[in-house]
């Protein structure tokens, strides 16, 4: 009765909604708790946005009583009433969607109802394949990480490091702090080596002072529920609600495994990247790079950055610290693509390619500065391209957020436009 619904399980409880079953009939067919069986369908329900069959899909609370007319005003030869044509839930200001009520009560779902074919609502299904995927990526994101909370790191890390570069080593400092530190001495020693701490391995005295290893280990989260409220379902529902609002994407460049990275950010409608260089692929670095962007941007940091899309990578496990300004008020929001979906952050993975053709695959980082990287992203944001009608990404962002924009982010990234005529996208460039 304790152990965790498997794939065969979850087939039976769509085959048994689909016959209409309720959850004590399923609980019993399959031996769990009646509770669990309601847990599993409302935790992983699927919505489906299908209308009934040659029915306007007009999902608004009032459509049977609202006189409204004109309201695309694009038709002036329009005579019929707005709540019989599909525009209605898009264009009209007072559209409410009306959710079924039935989906409050068990079993949850639209499995099994005898009014799918004529229902215009939004649908909600319980999916067996979907289910056991998302059981499957819960489980293993909860099995990644550390289990503390960002505070409880930064309280380690206020503790620890700065004893650790007095010389003084894990054990002593453990030992001395044992009711301030809210993890064990080992915990701390991971904590350094996989380089969520200031503090590195060579400020331990007894470490061998060699080059560090490639570990076949992967990176650790450091916030494990960093998707919870973040996902692209979550991200797609806050632009349609904030339909103007400036959204960029950022990712990261990798050198030689282990070295250097680049952090690069994108303005989509501008398609115009900034590019910073990190000396570690680590959640600290990329927070860094946008305490460094906050404080020279002030208050044109939360216009340009009000949100931000990236993927599932483990430097990009910490939002709080990229969400949250030093006084703790909200600065940007951040979201999560799907996992191996990186189409859905297309703009920053295809101007990757402007990069690589500079920098190819394989080529380390180790040995550039900030200053080639700035000379790189000069040539690639002057480069004039057939998405944005013949201009170059400096253009065409003067033109969406203004020339005084443009010249504040490029002093501050010390850009500089180039002449088409001088324009190299080749390895030579950094030579």
């Amino acid at each position: 009765m304790m152990s965790h619904l498997t794939l065969s399980d979850r087939i039976k409880i769509e085959m048994c909604l689909n016959e209409g079953k309720k959850l004590n009939e399923i609980a019993d067919e399959i031996e769990k708790n009646r509770s669990t069986i309601g847990r599993e369908i409302r935790n992983h329900l699927t919505l489906v946005d299908k209308g009934a069959i040659y029915r306007i899909k007009n999902r608004c609370i009032w459509r049977t009583s609202c006189n409204e007319h004109y309201i695309c005003k694009d038709k002036p030869d329009c005579t019929r009433k707005c709540s019989t044509c599909a525009k209605c839930n898009t264009n009209c200001s007072k559209y409410v969607e009306e959710r079924c009520k039935l989906l409050n009560q068990a079993p949850y779902v639209c499995n099994g109802c005898d009014k799918q074919k004529k229902c215009v609502l939004m649908k909600s299904y319980y999916i067996a394949e979907n289910a056991e995927q998302e059981y499957r990526t819960t489980l293993r994101e909860s099995r990644q990480g550390y289990n503390m909370t960002m505070s409880e790191l930064r309280q380690v890390d206020d503790i620890v490091s700065p004893l650790l570069k007095q010389g003084q080593s894990i054990y002593h400092i453990y030992t001395t702090n044992t009711n301030k530190l809210p993890v064990s001495a080992s915990t701390i020693s991971r904590l350094i080596k996989d380089r969520q701490l200031t503090a590195t391995v060579l400020d331990q005295q007894r470490v061998v002072k060699l080059k560090l290893r490639k570990s076949k280990r992967p990176e650790k989260k450091v916030d494990r529920k960093c998707r919870v409220g973040r996902t692209m379902e979550d991200y797609r529902n806050y632009i349609k609600e904030h339909p103007d609002v400036s959204a960029v994407q950022i990712d990261t460049v990798i050198g030689k495994i282990g070295g250097k990275c680049l952090l690069t950010i994108i303005f989509p409608k501008a398609e115009l990247m900034l590019a910073f260089l990190c000396n570690y692929h680590t959640a600290a670095c990329i927070s860094s790079k946008f305490e460094y962007l906050y404080e020279n941007l002030e208050d044109d940091f939360n216009s340009l950055f009000q949100v931000i899309l990236t993927d599932n990578g483990t430097e990009f496990s910490d939002p709080s610290s990229i969400e949250l300004a030093p006084d703790g008020s909200v600065r940007t929001k951040v979201f999560y693509c799907d996992p191996m979906a990186s189409w859905q952050k297309a703009e920053v993975e295809r101007n990757h390619e402007f990069i690589r053709r500079i920098l190819p695959k394989g080529t380390s980082f180790d040995n550039l500065s900030q200053k080639q990287v700035n000379l790189m992203m000069s040539h690639i944001n002057s480069y004039k391209r057939p998405s944005l009608g013949g201009r170059s990404p400096f253009e065409m962002f003067a033109f969406l957020f203004g020339q005084e924009m443009l010249d504040k982010l490029l002093h501050l990234t010390c850009q500089t436009t180039i002449q088409p005529s001088d324009i190299i996208i080749k390895p030579y460039l950094l030579k």
